[in-house]
Formats: structure tokens, sequence, C-alpha cells
């Protein structure tokens, strides 16, 4: 053996209850529940202590629960990889042992240092297992009452056994990590065919939507051109007008498109700056009054490509809204990092007129979408009439 395997620890997947089957579980508790009671038998049925009075008795149970404690807090020693205080503990179980053996309760003692010797093997470094393991079956030996071909191959039994349950533990902790590595393959297997399947998806919206949307805006402005040419008239005037109008929802549209197209490769901007340019742009004679502004509080932080998202096109719907049923809004937009969520809110000071108020309940397809793409991802959207205006909370996890 090199010394590193002398030094070394046991894994954490080999120290730990995962991977056991439920039959192993109830086998180890069974086993456990059986040697604990034999424990406190042993203790009550003893002859050779200090009398049998109730006194006795308390101190034998209370040995044997403080040993159960011992027990539990070596293991979570050693599932920590801290090697003196799990030495210290097991020591002392051993000195526990010591003084069950000078009370006058010999079996409580045998089954303490047969316990230390194989749970040393099984859960220590070897360079100081084999040692704990040697003075617990030399304490064992030296006081066990049977002839010394017994008792030596009692002692040797134990120690293969602790080694056994060792080589069993590596064996189950390098499946578990096999397993895992196995898992996080497969993830980033899907991962990665996810983001094929989505730059595709980005390549073919740019080639079919992107270019007929940059062609119509040419051939809008050429229209516009033409028509501006034209003698001034009524009629020259509404087509114009119609024309300008598409032409800005061919801009937008091709906008939005881009961004579409970002968030399929992963090329989002932060979502603040996403919200500052939003409100500038709404801001240039498309109906909301100036003093627009946009608010950010907590640790600004990276959000997923679904949450950030969710909140463009709230932030959008919302504005949106606004220049329809508000115009001359103010409208002022806060947006807050959370621990486990993010966090939207549009509000509108109200307009001088409005065509039609969004019902709280949700009525319109543009809150209803929003509503839906909210709870698609686990968050929520409120939307509904707040002091003289119209104010949308969103929020989702993140």
């Amino acid at each position: 053996m090199t010394l590193e395997t002398w030094l070394s620890w046991p894994s954490r997947e080999a120290l730990s209850r995962e991977g056991l089957t439920r039959a192993r579980r109830n086998l180890a508790r069974g086993i456990r529940a059986v040697v604990f009671g034999g424990l406190l038998w042993s203790t009550f049925s003893s002859k050779q202590g200090p009398g049998n009075g109730a006194w006795t008795w308390a101190a034998g149970v209370a040995l044997v629960l403080g040993c159960v404690l011992l027990a539990r807090v070596f293991f979570r020693f050693t599932l920590e990889h801290r090697l003196w205080p799990s030495l210290g503990t097991l020591l002392l179980v051993m000195g526990a042992a010591a003084g069950a053996r000078a009370a006058g309760w010999p079996v409580l003692a045998l089954v303490l240092w047969c316990g230390c010797a194989v749970t040393a093997l099984e859960r220590l470094p070897l360079g100081a297992a084999v040692p704990c393991t040697a003075v617990a079956l030399a304490a064992y030996s030296l006081v066990n009452n049977d002839n010394w071909l017994t008792t030596a191959v009692t002692a040797v039994g134990l120690g293969l056994a602790g080694y056994v349950l060792r080589l069993d533990a590596e064996a189950r902790g390098s499946a578990q990590r096999l397993l895992s590595q196995e898992r996080a393959a497969r993830a980033a297997e899907a991962q990665s065919a996810a983001l094929g399947e989505r730059a595709r998806i980005a390549r073919e919206i740019h080639d079919v939507l992107a270019h007929s949307l940059s062609a119509q805006l040419v051939h809008l402005e050429a229209a516009r051109l033409l028509i501006e040419r034209e003698p001034p008239g009524e009629f020259r005037e509404k087509i114009l007008e119609r024309v300008v109008a598409a032409r800005g929802m061919a801009r937008e549209g091709l906008a939005e498109t881009r961004q579409a197209l970002s968030a399929l490769r992963g090329e989002m901007t932060p979502v603040e700056d996403f919200l500052h340019t939003l409100i500038e742009a709404s801001g240039a004679g498309t109906g909301l009054a100036p003093g627009a502004r946009v608010q950010v509080e907590g640790e600004r932080r990276a959000l997923p490509a679904e949450a950030s998202q969710a909140v463009r096109r709230v932030a959008q719907e919302a504005l949106t809204n606004v220049r329809k049923h508000a115009p001359g809004a103010v409208v002022a937009v806060r947006l807050e990092y959370l621990p486990d969520e993010v966090a939207l809110e549009v509000r509108d000071s109200g307009g001088s007129k409005r065509a039609g108020e969004l019902a709280v309940s949700g009525s319109g397809y543009g809150l209803l979408g929003m509503r839906e793409r909210a709870e698609l991802l686990g968050g929520t959207l409120e939307a509904g009439p707040d002091e003289e205006g119209f104010v949308v909370r969103l929020r989702v996890p993140a």
C-alpha cells in the first residue's frame, strides 16, 4: 500500500447512507436495535457489579445511552473528515468500555471494544484505524474469558469484518460518484442539445422573419418618400399617416425579433439596461409624458433567461398599455433584486384620458398573457388601478 492509501479517508459517499437500499437500511436499523437491547439487558442481568439496586441499573443505562450518543458524534465527525475529534470520541468510548469492565459489566465492555475495532477500520484512515483497532482488540483479548484460540480467531474475524465493511462502503461510494457523474453528463448533453436547437431556431427566425421585416421597412420608407412628393390633401395625409404607423410597427417588430434572437442565443443585455433603453424609446414622441424613470434596488446579478425574458415582456406590455390607455401619463419603473426572486413594478400617473380601463381580473389578451407568463415560471402578476393611475407588479423566481 502507498502512503496515500494509509492517510486517505473513505469518501464522503462511502461514509454516508446515500445509495443504501431500503432493505439494507432496515437491516442496519434492526442490528442496531438488537445490539442496543442486548447492551441494556446485559447491564440489568449482570451479577458482577457492586449491587443490583436501582442506582446501579440507572448508572448502567446512562453508560449505554452515553456510548450511543458518542457513537453518533463519532459518525458525524468521520463524515466531516475531522480526524482528531473522531479519534478523541473513539478513545472516550474505549474508556467507557474500561469503566464498564471495572464496574462489573463485562459483556458491555466486550461489545464496546469489538464495536470500536470494527468501526475504526470502516470509517477512519488506515493509518489511524489500524492502531485504534489493535488497541481495542488487545483490550478485548485481555478481558475475554474464552481460550486463547477462540479469542484469536474472534479478533482476526473482527478485523476482517471491519475491513470488508470498509471495502463495501468504498464500492458503494464509487458507484454513487459514477452515478452522479453520469447524471451530470446527461444534463450537460441535454443542455447542449437544447442550446443547439435554440441556435437553429434563431437562425431560422433571422433568415425568414428578420429579413422580411427589414425588407418591409425599406419598402415602407420608400412609400413614405413617394407619398410626401404628392400634392398636399386630406387623402395624402391619411395615407401618409397609415404608412408612418406601419413603418413604426415594422420597426418595433424588428427590434423585438432581435431581442428574441438574443434571448435564444443567450446574448441578452442586462435587464436594467434594457429598461433604461425601453423608457428612452417610449418617451420619444410616443405619447408618454417626459420624466419617466427607472429605479433599480438590490444587488444586481445575472438572471435566468426565462426570468429575464418575463421581466422584459411585462415591461414592454405595460408601457404599451400606458400609451394606449393613458396618453400623457408619467411612468415610474422599479426593478428590485430579492434573494430568491426579482420584482418589477410599472406605475403610471394616469393620462388626460383613458380609452378603457384595464380590468383587475385580467380582461384583455395583453394582461392575460403577462399573467400566464408569470405563472408558468412560478411567479405572480398583479395589475389594477392605483390612486389616479394604474400599476403592474410582477414577481418571478430568479
